[in-house]
């Protein structure tokens, strides 16, 4: 009796293998999952902390080729150059009628194109970043979608040229990099992570702390340049119009726009050294580019912009920023061929009057602007580009400016 007492408490005491196996495999996802758990809430504390914005996890849509050709949507609207001028960015983007009071997307399925240069000239570039990336997240779970350009300011400043920063656009960089810093340190007291390298690594410490920081978040492969420039485009067709900073040439289009595209992404993630592609600089570079932006028209050179929108199929305009139109505002040239959506709108431009450049069906362009009247252009004339006219003398947007140069459009 002795020794069977022994063994029933023996047997008592073992554990159920199999009650133990199954225990281990139910919390066994749970517990490979939290070193990704505790790194998706830190990002969204600092992106919070930084950006004022919860962007989620962003596994599965980073890493995807970005296309150079869109369709046409029903409505498209175009956004000249921000300048880290936030409250700018809102108003443009209420203009609009795609944001609401809340900073909350209301456009449906409206497409925006934004044409780049969203730094330098103020003081609240990573806010702007922030923002935009956040409504193109609401606008493609409504059916539409928000497309980003590099500006020549984007290539500049990943290139360390920060001619055109102000201090407190250092300030806030110098704030990004405290909390993201923090943040790092939290990731690396969770084990299973991958330990972060060293933000500032190759820096010298004898940098002024915001330069440091800047350097660090937008150089190739910077946190920055890497999770937000380097998914933006560099140039975009979207039915028959063409977006681009600068402005295209027939060489661009004989290198192929894809291959620009892919070429300056693989550079912005740190592939190709420190240095961005040749057709990033000079006068006659895509994002520096003003043969067909040059306020008076006499100036432009619309035969070589034909020349470039032929070579393009399907194009029938195209759209760009970077270069103020001082008082005109939003205007066409070369028969329509090209529209000039850079307004200064940033008060470290220019402060100018918010005005977007909305495109419906493909073919009817008119400008929405904060403060003067909604301007439609179509008096049943269409130009060989399908474009409605107002009088047989003055075509698309250029009807709307000669008669009185001090109005917006």
């Amino acid at each position: 009796m002795p020794g069977k007492v022994e063994e029933t408490r023996e047997a008592a005491a073992a554990p159920d293998s199999s009650s133990s196996t199954s225990s281990s495999s139910s919390s066994a996802p749970f517990c490979s999952n939290v070193p990704a758990l505790v790194s998706d809430f830190v990002d969204s504390f600092v992106d919070f902390v930084v950006g004022g914005q919860f962007l989620g996890s962003e596994m599965g849509r980073r890493g995807r080729m970005l296309s150079t050709w869109l369709p046409a949507p029903e409505r498209l609207i175009a956004i000249g150059d921000i300048h880290g001028d936030l409250s700018k960015a809102r108003a443009a983007l209420r203009v609009a009628q795609v944001l609401d009071a809340n900073d909350h997307w209301i456009g449906g399925k409206t497409v925006v194109v934004q044409v780049g240069d969203l730094l330098d000239r103020g003081g609240e570039e990573l806010k702007v970043i922030y923002l935009l990336e956040k409504l193109k997240l609401e606008a493609q779970s409504a059916g539409g979608d928000v497309h980003v350009l590099n500006g020549n300011h984007e290539i500049m400043n990943m290139e360390g040229d920060f001619r055109y920063v102000t201090p407190a656009g250092l300030n806030d960089f110098r704030n990004w990099a405290h909390w993201f810093t923090l943040g790092n340190l939290l990731k690396d007291k969770c084990e299973g992570l991958t330990k972060t390298p060293d933000l500032f690594h190759s820096i010298p410490v004898s940098y002024p702390e915001g330069l440091r920081a800047r350097i660090a978040a937008l150089r190739p492969g910077g946190p920055i340049s890497s999770r937000f420039l380097a998914n933006h485009r560099t140039v975009l067709v979207v039915g028959s119009s063409v977006f681009v900073h600068g402005g295209l040439l027939p060489a661009h289009m004989d290198y192929g726009l894809e291959h620009i595209n892919q070429e300056v992404r693989d550079w912005m993630l740190g592939k190709n050294g420190w240095r961005g592609p040749s057709y990033l600089h000079g006068a006659n570079a895509i994002v520096w580019l003003r043969k067909y932006s040059v306020v008076k028209e006499s100036r432009c050179d619309c035969e070589l912009l034909n020349e470039a929108i032929a070579s393009i199929p399907g194009a029938q305009r195209m759209v760009v920023g970077h270069t103020i139109q001082n008082r005109r505002g939003i205007n066409s040239i070369c028969n329509d061929t090209v529209i000039r959506v850079d307004v200064g709108l940033s008060k470290g431009c220019g402060d100018g009057e918010p005005q977007v450049l909305e495109i419906m069906n493909d073919r009817e362009l008119r400008v929405l602007s904060a403060h003067s009247p909604l301007q439609f252009i179509n008096a049943g004339k269409t130009t060989k580009n399908g474009i409605a006219i107002k009088d047989k003398d003055k075509i698309g947007l250029q009807s709307l400016l000669p008669d009185n140069p001090q109005r917006y459009v």
